[in-house]
This record gives structure tokens, C-alpha cells and sequence, in this order.
């Protein structure tokens, strides 16, 4: 049934875009559409620049355009949900001079003058290209990128007060080596081409000079290649990984027939972005969403002691180790239907599972997880490469005999506030709320969740050749512990957990993962149950314990033990009596 009247086509007219579908009707369904919280944002964003209000709640709640027209209204001049003006420019002759940082790049300046070998905050990719490769194509489709995104040209400069500028050049040359390893034999070839990306990726950056982006080219055969792409995270982030791939995609494919790739301009650059948050945080915002922050966050700030198998170390460098599971369809489709019936997202529900799984591993009543957002619901943001990424500290209050159903409703609040005060840069809140400093643990928040969902990628339909992930070797744990969960296309979900190796142990992991399992299966089909009452441990768990506790060996009477203490301490009084660790 066709959108009737004004608002419901305006509202029909921002879905079809956003969600990528070639149209939309009345009563179709934003989530079964592929809409998502994130989704919700950039339509939200969108409406407000045509002069419609709308909130990302009202779209979670209001499934459908008949219902969300019916909460929809005109934005007001000057009220927060108002029309979005577009990102300002740059003039010119602004550009030519040293550019402001935005907060986050201020951030990432001030580590890499502490540690400026450190390579903790390279974004990196690798890919084996497999079928017939045009170098030259491959080459100049990299230029390409280069000459169309602003960060891909910038470097920073020192001022005297410690700060920096950003100076993007007008034209940068962008060096892409073909390290040629077809000579060697099959073992050889395998092994340099491993010791070639891993230099090309450990290599730290000079953010003074750049380029910022390196990129490798290892030739193991005629026919096989593997593609290294590095960047620092100063002027990208993941988001921006992907663009690089898609638009090489698109670049390479034009270039074969001898063409352009046919791009949209970019409305805006990270630059005018950098230039335009910090103006608009000052003028009153960054007070409007610190509030916020700070009323729910409060005073105290908990720090998360999750159980180890080891010590921790003084300087928390770890090394990431992985375990995962796929979530059985049917407790899939079992939590889709809860979320649906309470406006909710599925990522809600396998938030507020983990959030229970902290509580129960720990004992803890305040929860506090951290959440990277792309940050990009500004519009003219989404096709940029820059470094936009901001981390939220989502808060989670639970105590054993709450209901597991109220903690899926207290984190869909938490969520649908974080996003709507997503803006405020992390390093500003942690310099606001003052937590403890400790170097062995991060402040505000001890682990992370990440949230993906299955995009299809365009490398499927790259011209007579076949591209696979590419691993660079082992990577460092920035958290204990993280939870990566991916929608697949599918309709499935992954669960990985990222931990620091140094401190589990891959079976206590495991076993983690067994009892998100057992929380999230207690939330879709009985919500009402009590977080401390779900069974965590599986039959051969407790066939164990019930072992261990039948104790059938025999003891001669004697001296009880307390008195065989005494005489050992009589005996060698200088012996070491307990050793810890």
C-alpha cells in the first residue's frame, strides 16, 4: 500500500534512501526493511535537514510509516531536534592554513608524542587478490582515493603551545611497492610474504611528514597477490576501511575499461567536520550532553574485576586471543520477537545478556560497558574517510533478583540515551567525570561490545579476481575483554570474545560463551526469571562438581593439622611458608 499524503511520503522518500530499498509502503516494517538503531540515526538526520521532527525512539517504537506519521511534525527553528543545518565549509585560503584537530585527533596527537614508534593505532587491512591483477590499475585507482579524501593528504604540524595543527597538502605522491616473491619456492614465498606484511604494518607512522596511508603490493605468482593497507588511526577508523576498499572497488573496475569511476562529490571533508564539532560542542552542546553523561554515569566510577586465571600486568599490554559461537537460530528468531513486541533492536537484548554475564562472573552490581559508534549521522559524513569514532559508556544497574526482562528494558533506555548523546568525545568525558587513573586498566569502562551487522561488500563483483581477508599476525588487546557480535546476512548471529591471553584461559573462556548462551536462551523464554536464578552450568559442569564433592579417600587418625604446622615451623623456621603467584 503506497505512502498516502505529505509526511508519509517525505518519511517513505528518507527510508527508500537510507535503507537502500527501491521503495517503501505504509505498513512495511523498518526492522524486517534491515533497519537498525544506527539506521535510525542517519533517517532521523535526514528528516530534520527537509524540516521534519522525529526521534530515533519514535522510529524503534513506530514500526511502520502509517504509525511513525502520526508522531511526526514539523522541526522548529532553535529547539535541539530542529533542522540540521549542513557542515559549513572551509573557505579556501582557511585551508591553505594549519587546520584545527578535532577533539579525537587532539587525543591521538598527545599519544603518539608519548610513544611515536607505538603502532597500537594503526588501522590496518589485508586481502589475497587470486586471478589476473592490472598493477597499473591498482596503482593509480590508490591515487585516485588519495586525491579525493582531504585526510588521505594531511599531516600535522607542532605549535608552541604543544598542540598541532593539520596541514593538508594540495598533492601527495603515494608510493605503492610490488614486493615480488614469485622466485622462491612455495614454503619461502608463504613465509616472506608474512614477514613483508607485517613490517609494512608494524612500520609506526611519522605524523609530522605522512603519508598516513601505506599501502603494499606482495606478489607470490602471476596470478597471486597479497594487497596490505595501512592507515593511522589520526585520520581514519574502521568505517573508513571499508569505504577505501569499496571505492578501490569501484576505481579499479572503471579503470580496467579506461574509465573514471563514477563517484558522487563529497559534500564536505573531515576538515570542515574538525572545524565545525568544535565550534558547535562550545556553543552549548558539549555542556547539554555532559550533563546528561554525568547524571548517568554519576560520581563514582566502578571499576570491572572480572576473574582471572593469572595476575594482571602493570602496563595492560596483552595479546588478543579469540573463542566463538553462533547463536541457535531459533533463540535467533526467540529474541527477535521480544524485541520487536517492546520497540526494541536485537543488539539490546544480546547487550543486556552480556551485561547479566558480567553481573553473574563478578558479583557486581554496576555495570559499566564500553561501545565504539560510527559517529556518522551527521549528513555529508558517510562518505568520507576521517577519524569519526566515538566510544559511549553504556551504564547497567543489576542486582540478582531482578527480573532478567527489566534489565533488557533498562539497557534499551541506556542505548536509545547513549545514541542520542553520542556526540560528547570520550576524552572529554574522562577528563570531566576525573575516574582513578590505573595503568593496568582503562578508565570509565574495562570491557567492550561491538556491534556489526552483514554488509554486502562489493569486492564480490571485482573483474577476474577473487578477494580474501589476509590475517597480519597477532594483535594487541586493547580491553581484557571484548564481545564482537555480527549479524550475518542470514538472519544468524556470531558471538567472539577478543580476550587478553595473558590472562585467561581459552577453557574459561569457553565456558563464558556457554553462559551468555544459557542468560540470552532465559531472556527470550522467560523474562520474568530472576537474574540470579539461571542455570549457568551445563550437565557435564555439573556432573563435575557432584564429583569433586565425594571425597571417599581414607586418613589415619593423628595430629590434626593446625598442630602439624606448628611443628614444621619449629622444624625449619626460615623455610618460605606461602609463595603467591
Amino acid at each position: 500500500e503506497a505512502p498516502e499524503g505529505e509526511v508519509e511520503q517525505a518519511l517513505a522518500a528518507v527510508w527508500t534512501q537510507v535503507l537502500g530499498v527501491a521503495r517503501v509502503g505504509r505498513n512495511d516494517n523498518f526492522f524486517e526493511l534491515g533497519g537498525d538503531s544506527i539506521l535510525s540515526l542517519q533517517i532521523v538526520a535526514r528528516l530534520r535537514n527537509a524540516g521534519w521532527k522525529v526521534t530515533p525512539r519514535q522510529i524503534l517504537e513506530r514500526q511502520t510509516i502509517a504509525e511513525l506519521a502520526l508522531a511526526t511534525m514539523r522541526a522548529g527553528e532553535g529547539d535541539h531536534g530542529g533542522v540540521q543545518r549542513a557542515i559549513p565549509l572551509l573557505g579556501t585560503a582557511n585551508r591553505n592554513d594549519g587546520l584545527a584537530l578535532s577533539h579525537a585527533q587532539a587525543r591521538q596527537w598527545f599519544l603518539w608524542q608519548l610513544a611515536p614508534s607505538s603502532i597500537a593505532y594503526h588501522i590496518a587491512g589485508g586481502f589475497r587478490l587470486s586471478g589476473e591483477l592490472a598493477v597499473d590499475v591498482l596503482r593509480s585507482s590508490f591515487r585516485g582515493l588519495v586525491e579525493r579524501h582531504e585526510s588521505l593528504r594531511t599531516v600535522f604540524r607542532a605549535r608552541d603551545d604543544g598542540l598541532a595543527d593539520q596541514v593538508i597538502h594540495a598533492a601527495l605522491s603515494l608510493d605503492v611497492p610490488l614486493i615480488d616473491l614469485s622466485g622462491l619456492d612455495a614454503g619461502a614465498r608463504e613465509a616472506q610474504a608474512e614477514a613483508h606484511a607485517h613490517k609494512v604494518h608494524q612500520t609506526p607512522f611519522d605524523l609530522g611528514n605522512g603519508p598516513l596511508l601505506r599501502v603494499a603490493l606482495i606478489r607470490l605468482a602471476p596470478t597471486e597477490h597479497v594487497l596490505v593497507v595501512v592507515m593511522h588511526h589520526i585520520v581514519s577508523d574502521g568505517w573508513s576501511m571499508q569505504l577505501i576498499v569499496d571505492e578501490f572497488v569501484k576505481r579499479y573496475r572503471a579503470g580496467l575499461r579506461g574509465e573514471d569511476a563514477a563517484l558522487a562529490p563529497l559534500s564536505v571533508q573531515y576538515a570542515d567536520y574538525a572545524a565545525w564539532q568544535r565550534d558547535w560542542l562550545a556553543n552549548g552542546e558539549r555542556d547539554r550532553q555532559l550533563a546528561y553523561w554525568r547524571q548517568e554515569l554519576g560520581t563514582a566510577q566502578p571499576v570491572l574485576r572480572l576473574p582471572t586465571d593469572r595476575p594482571r600486568l602493570p602496563n595492560a599490554n596483552y595479546t588478543a586471543a579469540h573463542c566463538s559461537t553462533e547463536l541457535p537460530l531459533a533463540l535467533v528468531q526467540a529474541l527477535q520477537r521480544l524485541v520487536k513486541a517492546n520497540g526494541a533492536t536485537l543488539f539490546m537484548s544480546l547487550l543486556a545478556g552480556f551485561n547479566v554475564l558480567l553481573h553473574r562472573h563478578t558479583g557486581q552490581e554496576d555495570i559499566r560497558v564500553g561501545m565504539p559508534v560510527a559517529n556518522r549521522h551527521w549528513i555529508g559524513t558517510e562518505g568520507i574517510v576521517g577519524f569519526f569514532v566515538n566510544t559511549l559508556v553504556l551504564p547497567g544497574r543489576i542486582s540478582p533478583r531482578m527480573a532478567l526482562g527489566d534489565v533488557f528494558l533498562q539497557t534499551k533506555e541506556a542505548a536509545l540515551g547513549a545514541q542520542l548523546h553520542q556526540d560528547l568525545p570520550f576524552e572529554q568525558l574522562v577528563d570531566a567525570l576525573q575516574p582513578e587513573r590505573d595503568t593496568s586498566q582503562t578508565p570509565l569502562f574495562q570491557v567492550m561490545v561491538n556491534h556489526q551487522k552483514f554488509q554486502a561488500k562489493a569486492d564480490a563483483d571485482l573483474p577476474g579476481l577473487a578477494l580474501q581477508d589476509y590475517a597480519l599476525g597477532q594483535r594487541g588487546a586493547q580491553f581484557e575483554l571484548t564481545l564482537d557480535l555480527l549479524e550475518d546476512e542470514r538472519g544468524g548471529v556470531h558471538a567472539t570474545l577478543s580476550y587478553a591471553k595473558e590472562l585467561f584461559e581459552p577453557a574459561a573462556m569457553q565456558r563464558m560463551l556457554a553462559h551468555y548462551l544459557a542468560l540470552l536462551d532465559g531472556l527470550a523464554h522467560s523474562p520474568q526469571q530472576a537474574v540470579g536464578d539461571v542455570a549457568l552450568l551445563d550437565a557435564a559442569e555439573r556432573a563435575q562438581l557432584s564429583a569433586w564433592g565425594v571425597n571417599a579417600q581414607s586418613y589415619p587418625h593423628g595430629e590434626p593439622v593446625h598442630a602439624l604446622m606448628e611443628r614444621q615451623a619449629r622444624l625449619r623456621p626460615e623455610a618460605d611458608a606461602l609463595v603467591l603467584g
